[in-house]
């Protein structure tokens, strides 16, 4: 199974985030998933690939052209796709996915998961849409979507494959999980 993840090109300030997105890595690897994200060396996105990669796994990469030219890409990727831009990178992404993890990240990882989300509100995309709360970090996303609700402005039905996991532990880590022979994923509460 593929599962695309979204995360920061910084590594941020907690040491926490680093030891954390390894393990999403390692765990990636060690249940037979191919990790795939958007390419760089940078930060957060440096290291989960490196824990999947150094675990044995695989890893594809999507990089628009315009930070090859900047030489940000990994070396050393199962497979780097280059797109012509960043547009054509998010639907490449999302395309290949067979499961979407918003690690923690800054603005572009918001906007990546945003366009995953209306795609399943949308019923355009049948895949779990996993926000990693790690240390609350997306307690205000989790608070926006039940405003939402509340407001009339969505639905549960909408919101309907749009998850927040705490921890990846080894209880979460069962959710994410193939149902048939083709990679239809499900995601239990």
């Amino acid at each position: 199974m593929n599962i695309t993840v979204y995360l920061g090109a910084l590594r941020g300030n907690d040491p926490v985030l680093k030891d954390a997105v390894k393990e999403l890595g390692t765990w990636i690897r060690e249940n037979n998933h191919t990790l795939i994200y958007g390419g760089s060396k940078s930060g957060l996105m440096g290291y989960i690939a490196e824990s999947v990669l150094d675990a044995g796994g695989d890893v594809i990469g999507i990089e628009p052209q315009f930070f090859i030219d900047e030489e940000l890409q990994y070396d050393g990727l199962t497979e780097l796709i280059i797109t012509k831009d960043m547009t054509e990178r998010k639907t490449k992404m999302i395309e290949l996915g067979d499961a979407f993890i918003a690690f923690p990240g800054g603005t572009g990882t918001l906007e990546e998961i945003s366009e995953v989300m209306s795609k399943i509100s949308l019923k355009q995309l049948n895949a779990p849409c996993i926000f990693y709360n790690l240390n609350d970090y997306y307690r205000c996303m989790k608070e926006l979507m039940s405003h939402m609700i509340e407001m009339g402005l969505s639905t549960h039905e909408k919101q309907k494959g749009i998850y927040f996991a705490d921890h990846l532990d080894d209880r979460r880590k069962s959710r994410i999980k193939r149902t048939s022979k083709k990679s239809h994923i499900t995601f239990n509460d």
